[in-house]
């Protein structure tokens, strides 16, 4: 599978002032992410996951090392408009990338900015929002809207672009749980119908269960890099790095631990963890 995104001792360090040192917060990631992808990017506060995929879309360069998108250098100001259109991102607050005043409106903002004829324009809008399933919402106003709708909405707009990637950094933090099934059910869509390379940056263990590989980030480097079953069965290698592992696991764990059983800790779904346990009380 070949690499769209690649970074080899990829380095940052946030401007400082005059005279203070700068504190480096990615400290040499090496990392390639193939096209058709879907992986998580875990990390505690400040473990440098959001500074990761800031550098994935040219947000942030580099102070230290490369981050290559499509092949392309994103230190090379000549790139970065190519670099952006090949990996688009969808933010926390989806207040925060809503612009227009009706949905369809809003979805469309990008594609006037980026020369896209009207006659398309309105084809790609309708698609995006059928591909959300937000299309009978789109004359609607986005302040009217619950906020996983808004986020949909916000994705709908990265959807419209056709970007070959798409880097979700914590899309379902400020939603509330029926919120967050409905983005993830888009995120999983972009991913397994249309092909979208997805690159989800989360620090909910349900949401990084549903990668295709997890990625741990920690103190700016790359603690653990693997499928999930393979990653959130290290619970204490977890636990050190200040992160939970999914409720089923833990589940397992705990329970071993405190009836000396050896229970398999590797349910990543509410029925796989019940038949374990239907073995073990039976």
């Amino acid at each position: 599978m070949s690499a769209i995104i690649k970074t080899e001792n990829l380095q940052y360090a946030y401007p400082v002032e005059e005279g203070q040192l700068a504190v480096p917060v990615l400290k040499g990631v090496t990392l390639s992410v193939g096209r058709g992808e879907f992986v998580a990017v875990l990390g505690h506060n400040g473990s440098g996951k959001s500074t990761l995929a800031g550098c994935f879309n040219a947000i942030r360069l580099p102070t230290g090392g490369v981050c290559y998108v499509d092949m392309m250098d994103t230190r090379d100001e000549k790139n970065t408009y190519e670099v952006r259109k090949t990996v688009s991102m969808v933010f926390q607050n989806p207040d925060n990338q809503l612009v227009a005043t009706v949905v369809e409106e809003d979805v469309a903002f990008a594609l006037e900015n980026m020369g896209v004829p009207p006659e398309e324009i309105r084809v790609r809008v309708s698609d995006a929002l059928r591909a959300v399933d937000m299309y009978e919402y789109r004359a609607q106003a986005p302040h009217r809207l619950s906020g996983g709708q808004k986020q949909r909405v916000a994705i709908a707009g990265v959807i419209a672009m056709m970007p070959r990637c798409v880097v979700l950094d914590e899309p379902t933090a400020m939603l509330d749980p029926q919120g967050r099934r409905e983005v993830m059910h888009v995120v999983r869509a972009l991913n397994r119908t249309y092909g979208i390379t997805v690159v989800l940056i989360t620090h909910h263990m349900d949401e990084a269960v549903q990668a295709d590989r997890v990625v741990v980030m920690h103190q700016g480097e790359v603690l653990m890099d693997g499928a999930p079953r393979a990653i959130f069965t290290q619970v204490d290698k977890l636990r050190a790095a200040s992160l939970t592992v999914p409720q089923t696991i833990e589940v397992l764990y705990e329970l071993g631990r405190a009836d000396g059983a050896a229970l398999p800790v590797d349910a990543l779904t509410v029925k796989e963890c019940a038949d374990i346990l239907e073995k073990y009380l039976a």
